[in-house]
């Protein structure tokens, strides 16, 4: 075979292997845009449109500190009030379906530390269970038993008033934040 003849079978094989790189690109692209049983909600509301009104029950808190049950409470009640999806319901029996909840733990861990091994950063994280019922049926329309959520806030050196004063700033973010995304979940059915 001639130096000429062998350029040409290598280009014929350069055309071929692009041919076979575009065709598989093509492949991947089309299985990727067809999906593969994911979607994007994009807002989608799951709940049935007859659930009008929605009652925000009183939290359980099985933690040992106080008054997280009112603020995770209020957070949800204050996240049905800034959307436009249900009215709330001053009771129960105006409800047509109830939101129960039962803060489970609230853990705090180091995140980050200082050159003196001194705790710089740390997390606070929230475990719960949240529930959407409807009133009359019991039926559970979403439910998540071991929803999570955390924040961060920096550690005072020096300072415990400080540092108590920002755990307790990100716990108040943390569970404005845990209603949030709780309610968005609840509507889109995840």
């Amino acid at each position: 075979m001639t130096g000429r003849e062998e350029e040409m079978k290598n280009l014929d094989y350069d055309k071929s292997d692009r041919r076979l790189g575009w065709t598989l690109l093509g492949l991947i692209l089309l299985w990727v845009v067809s999906g593969c049983g994911y979607h994007f909600v994009g807002g989608e509301d799951n709940i049935d449109p007859r659930i009008q009104k929605v009652f925000v029950d009183t939290f359980a808190n099985r933690t040992s500190q106080a008054g997280l049950e009112s603020l995770f409470r209020n957070a949800f009640i204050d996240q049905v009030l800034r959307s436009s999806r249900f009215q709330l319901a001053g009771r129960r029996e105006e409800a047509d379906a109830i939101i129960r909840g039962s803060i489970q733990r609230l853990n705090t861990t180091h995140l980050s530390y200082q050159t003196t091994d001194l705790a710089a950063e740390e997390r606070v994280t929230v475990v719960m269970e949240v529930t959407l019922e409807e009133r009359v049926s019991k039926k559970i329309l979403w439910q998540n038993q071991n929803f999570s959520y955390y924040g961060d806030y920096p550690v005072a050196s020096g300072s415990l008033t400080a540092t108590e004063t920002g755990r307790q700033s990100a716990i108040a973010k943390l569970a404005g934040d845990a209603a949030e995304r709780a309610y968005s979940l609840m509507l889109s059915g995840f």
